[in-house]
């Protein structure tokens, strides 16, 4: 009788499954903080218990997340910075501070997660840096998810295949112009930047306002700033382009 030998995948094959398990790790992390940013916002709709905890939950998921991109503060020092490299690094490190005022400021304010931490002082303060935090927390990962679009629809190629995808982006075009012009209109009605500069620092909740409502504004609003993201990223990226070529003519013709 022989011994049965144990077949294993060819390398490439394993190492494949590998990365596209990790990427969906990932993303199925970047969806779920998504959502969490999203019911963070409408605390109208959730209240306060479960703010509180959706917001542990949101820092463990932003820990995690950094965890996994752990490579990427090991590359801030190596490489050329590029405009839009300079703009994701600025943006990435603004969303780095305002979580971990949201951190801060959410542990000194809880009265139900938290509540055993023996703090007492600066109650006023982390009043004023949750509210301001929450809107510019809102905005910055908003910016962030714009900056990083191509990316995400990059690993739905991978995952899903680049036919389909390509097909359908062209149809999505119009629609995203719409949800960003309407986002744009209710970040204006909310009056966020009065929030963000502290010119109010109260927020008015209409708890009268269904939840579908609410999440379809926030929605909307997010849609603003991933939009606005994504083509000035595309912007940035044809004009560092057109500037390389135009020191190569420059250099040629020298």
């Amino acid at each position: 009788m022989q011994n049965a030998e144990k077949i294993s995948a060819p390398p490439s094959v394993t190492e494949g499954n590998n990365m596209n398990t990790k990427i969906k790790i990932k993303m199925a992390i970047d969806v779920l903080m998504t959502v969490f940013l999203l019911m963070l916002m409408a605390y109208q709709i959730t209240g306060e218990m479960l703010h509180e905890w959706i917001g542990a939950g949101m820092l463990v998921l932003f820990l995690v997340h950094n965890m996994l991109n752990i490579r990427w503060y090991g590359s801030l020092f190596k490489g050329k910075y590029k405009p839009l490299r300079i703009l994701r690094t600025v943006i990435n490190f603004a969303v780095l501070a305002a979580m971990l005022i949201q951190a801060y400021s959410g542990i000194v304010l809880s009265r139900h997660v938290f509540y055993s931490i023996p703090i007492s002082r600066g109650m006023a303060l982390a009043r004023v840096l949750h509210l301001a935090g929450a809107y510019w927390g809102f905005v910055l990962m908003s910016i962030h998810l714009g900056l990083h679009w191509g990316m995400i629809t990059g690993r739905f190629q991978r995952l899903y295949g680049k036919g389909r995808l390509r097909a359908s982006a062209w149809h999505l075009r119009l629609p995203a112009a719409a949800v960003a012009g309407y986002g744009a209109f209710c970040f204006c009605r909310a009056g966020i930047l009065s929030y963000m500069f502290l010119q109010v620092e109260f927020v008015f909740f209409d708890y009268e306002k269904s939840g579908i409502l609410v999440f379809s504004e926030y929605i909307a609003m997010m849609g603003l700033w991933v939009f606005i993201a994504y083509y000035a990223a595309k912007a940035v990226e044809k004009i560092s382009a057109a500037n390389v070529n135009r020191k190569g003519k420059s250099n040629e013709e020298n």
